[in-house]
């Protein structure tokens, strides 16, 4: 027995290290398979998209961002570069590669080397077919913890062109009037962050099935 209690200590202390490194997901962890409206923190508009081709540039799908907090357009579903990179349930890590897939029209979000049509930044667009498209699609999260958080504010980094995910206040007229535009910036600065807002969040556990709605 006494060699017994000068052993548990010792078993111990060799655990602390993996107990203490804070591994564990929170439970405001942004998940794979989680269905989100993201904020533009400076500019107090939601990312959104819909059925209106650009008139110009690559003629895709527009993205723009609205100031109605409930507009279903504004929904986007997070995805992995592969479904198997990002399985349902499973935290979104700092630095993950991930696709943003818009709900209503299973377009991914998108960016390439055109000038968008107001600011003359790069051009995001939304594209592709039931959640398909190209290696275009990829965004990295930028945040400075080891999981993606609901409360953070993150940049999402273009993993082709290296722009980011940006507004900086520039207003559609017909047909969509008051819009913002959207587009990519080779700059980090306070024009793109954004923060996750309203949505069903999968919850981070063994059972990925289980989810809240908020």
């Amino acid at each position: 027995m006494r060699g017994g209690r000068r052993l548990f200590p010792l078993l111990l202390l060799a655990l602390l290290p993996g107990l203490c490194h804070g591994r564990e997901p929170a439970p405001g962890a942004v998940t794979c398979g989680s269905v989100l409206k993201l904020l533009n923190t400076r500019h107090s508009v939601r990312l959104h998209s819909h059925e209106v081709k650009y008139g110009s540039g690559s003629g895709q799908q527009s993205v723009t961002g609205v100031e109605a907090s409930d507009d279903a357009n504004s929904y986007w579903r997070i995805r992995g570069k592969s479904d198997s990179s990002c399985q349902r349930g499973t935290p979104v890590k700092c630095g993950q590669a991930i696709r943003l897939t818009h709900v209503n029209t299973g377009k991914n979000l998108h960016t390439h080397h055109f000038p968008s049509p107001l600011s003359n930044n790069q051009e995001v667009s939304a594209f592709g077919d039931d959640g398909e498209g190209d290696d275009l699609d990829f965004w990295i999260v930028q945040c400075s913890g080891t999981y993606w958080e609901r409360e953070d504010a993150v940049r999402f980094k273009h993993v082709g062109t290296e722009v980011f995910l940006s507004i900086t206040g520039e207003q559609y007229g017909h047909p969509i009037r008051g819009q913002r535009e959207v587009h990519g910036m080779s700059a980090a600065n306070h024009h793109n962050y954004w923060k996750a807002m309203e949505g069903v969040f999968i919850k981070p556990s063994l059972d990925p099935a289980k989810h809240d709605e908020l």
